[in-house]
């Protein structure tokens, strides 16, 4: 079956997506309500009641203009609308760019509701790493065009550690070189700061072998994930800016 060139499968695909820009295009007369009808008109699933009740929620006026909205209120309506669309999957870039800090909590909670109740699967696009690390199970880094790796966020995690580590003796350092996966180094004087991957078993074990005066593992956040795992791949902010 074709409707209008398009086949019906892939029209049926869609209605199973609904996707939040970044910047969000509205008519200069539209409101919240209008806006709502607009969705109900492409999404079988869309729940006016939902719609207006989480509006009321959010403290978003339903006959207001949207071009009386800062940047950050009409993130939230996207969100809404998103939402109450009852769509199998959420396509969201920049979705937490605009909203304070009290607001990022909000839509988190949102988001996990929706998660557990109804099996939504958010895909979200972001540069701030911080505001997934507490909502994403699986995260994937997209570099130069091309897609660096996927992973569970938590086995990452386990397979990657941040070290301090006291070394005074060129041997040492050789040794820990040669016989670990460092990602990254720097030091300040005798204290080394280095990514290595393994096991926290793994890099326990080997340090303990070499008995220096003093090494600690430190939790990484997906920040330092990533830049560790970018400057593997030739992308050094110290080569940027020097």
């Amino acid at each position: 079956i074709r409707i209008d060139g398009r086949s019906a499968s892939a029209i049926a695909a869609k209605e199973e997506i609904f996707y939040m820009p970044d910047r969000q295009y509205y008519d200069r007369n539209a409101t919240p309500l209008t806006v709502g009808h607009f969705c109900g008109n492409f999404y079988a699933g869309f729940s006016m009641e939902d719609y207006r009740g989480l509006l009321e929620l959010f403290g978003l006026e339903e006959n207001a203009l949207l071009d009386s909205f800062s940047k950050g209120m009409k993130k939230q309506l996207s969100i809404l609308c998103g939402i109450s669309a009852n769509t199998k999957y959420l396509f969201c870039d920049e979705t937490f760019d605009g909203l304070d800090p009290v607001m990022r909590q909000a839509v988190k909670a949102l988001f996990v509701r929706e998660i557990e109740e109804r099996g939504l699967t958010p895909v979200i696009a972001s540069h701030n790493l911080r505001e997934l690390e507490d909502i994403c199970e699986s995260v994937g880094l997209l570099h130069r065009g091309g897609i660096l790796f996927e992973r569970d966020l938590d086995e990452m995690k386990l397979n990657l550690h941040k070290v301090q580590c006291v070394i005074k003796e060129e041997e040492m350092l050789r040794r820990i070189k040669e016989g670990m996966e460092i990602l990254t180094m720097d030091n300040r004087g005798a204290l080394y700061t280095f990514t290595a991957r393994g096991s926290r078993q793994e890099v326990d074990a080997f340090l303990e072998g070499l008995a220096p005066v003093f090494y600690e593992l430190l939790p990484l956040s997906l920040e330092e994930i990533f830049i560790s795992e970018t400057e593997v791949k030739g992308y050094d902010v110290k080569e940027l800016l020097f």
